[in-house]
């Protein structure tokens, strides 16, 4: 039902707004046709949830790095699930200063474009507390899918507007595609077949750690003895990375957008060569995308996964790396497997996201470029979602043998 919502929200347009030369600016513009790819349609409708999520994706990278900064915060965050609830509550208070200023710049940039008129101060305070009350409705909706559905609510609200968005993109392809593409169409599916199948197997590896329990005698009783795995999966970050690599790649051609139409010729001339050099096709747009990619596995993972917590925690129970010492040296055992594993999926997760620009170049449907990224946060979301599925499973069928 929240899905639903949020679809139905996606069709209410913002009024004053002339819907069709906007349409006609997204059709005509690859860069906004990938930011209205990932705002799941709701800017070429320009709806009350026209700048979906990225304010609070950017609020929450900013948190994560002031984390680094500040010591009382990175404290905070040790602090349990209380210091979780506390940071993800400054996220959202400031999602909405982000908010407000990112609904007067999609203000300006519109004008500048003729698709909307110069709005008189009521007005354009309607039409920016209209579009920050509809992220703060968005952020509310992937809470409640979090706390009460299954899998983490944002991710589910990205993977819901990607995927409401694919029959447009295919519809698209089928209408620009001729006779002499079909070939190309050809590869294109089997390159994205490989892609789903990779992304798959890259998700779901992981790299067994052997740990072996000491014989303990309490009483009359003999425990441990026992031989077992620690599983560190070659992708710890799942989806974010992606998420968060595609909202920082994508503020330099939207500002390039938003400052291209500047009546000082040389500032309008600087901010449509940076709007071409971040275009998506654009060379550095995807090295500087492969780079982040790369940054944000690596930054998230270390928020994830604690080494030193986990060895504390193995050498608290009597358990012990073969032939490595318990304490710090079992830490770095673990933090040196963990960075060579991550370097792996953090690569193929690169390689994957720019992909599409390659094959794009060799098969010429620009319509089907915007959706590799797409791809790529749909599958991760439908594992990581199905992953949950099973825990569920498996701890409803412990549950009957629970004593009541």
């Amino acid at each position: 039902m929240v899905l639903f919502a949020y679809r139905l929200f996606a069709h209410i347009p913002v009024p004053g707004v002339d819907s069709e030369s906007l349409k006609r600016l997204f059709a005509g513009n690859q860069f906004l046709g990938l930011l209205d790819i990932f705002s799941g349609g709701t800017l070429a409708n320009f709806s009350i949830v026209a700048l979906g999520l990225n304010p609070y994706i950017n609020a929450t990278i900013i948190m994560q790095l002031l984390q680094m900064v500040f010591p009382s915060l990175e404290a905070l965050s040790k602090e349990g699930e209380y210091g979780r609830m506390k940071i993800n509550q400054y996220a959202r208070m400031l999602t909405v200063p982000i908010t407000i200023l990112q609904a007067f710049g999609t203000y300006a940039f519109l004008r500048n474009q003729k698709i909307i008129g110069n709005l008189d101060p009521v007005s354009l305070i309607a039409l920016i507390v209209g579009l920050t009350a509809g992220t703060v409705v968005l952020m509310w909706f992937g809470e409640l899918i979090t706390e009460y559905g299954i899998g983490n609510g944002i991710s589910m609200l990205i993977f819901g507007g990607i995927v409401g968005r694919f029959p447009v993109i295919i519809g698209q392809t089928v209408s620009v595609v001729t006779g002499d593409q079909i070939v190309n169409i050809i590869i294109f599916g089997v390159v994205a077949f490989l892609v789903v199948a990779g992304i798959v197997a890259v998700n779901e590896a992981t790299r067994q750690v052997p740990i072996v329990y000491a014989r303990r005698v309490r009483g009359n009783k003999l425990y441990g003895g026992q031989s077992t795995f620690l599983p560190l999966r070659v992708n710890q970050a799942g989806v974010y990375p992606i998420i968060f690599a595609v909202s920082l790649v994508l503020i330099p051609s939207l500002i390039g957008q938003y400052l291209g139409q500047a009546p000082n010729p040389a500032i309008a001339q600087v901010a449509q060569n940076i709007s071409r050099a971040f275009s998506p096709t654009a060379p550095l747009y995807n090295i500087v995308y492969f780079v982040l990619i790369i940054g944000f596995s690596y930054f998230y993972t270390a928020v994830i996964f604690n080494p030193v917590k986990i060895s504390t925690e193995i050498q608290k129970y009597g358990g012990f790396v073969p032939g490595i010492r318990p304490g710090s040296a079992t830490a770095n055992y673990l933090n040196y497997i963990l960075t060579r594993i991550t370097l792996f999926g953090a690569v193929f997760l690169g390689i994957i996201a720019v992909l599409p620009s390659f094959v794009n170049g060799v098969t010429n449907i620009a319509t089907l470029t915007i959706g590799g990224t797409g791809v790529l946060i749909v599958v991760s979301v439908v594992l990581e979602t199905t992953r949950q599925f099973e825990t569920m499973l498996v701890t409803k069928n412990y549950d009957k043998f629970a004593p009541s």
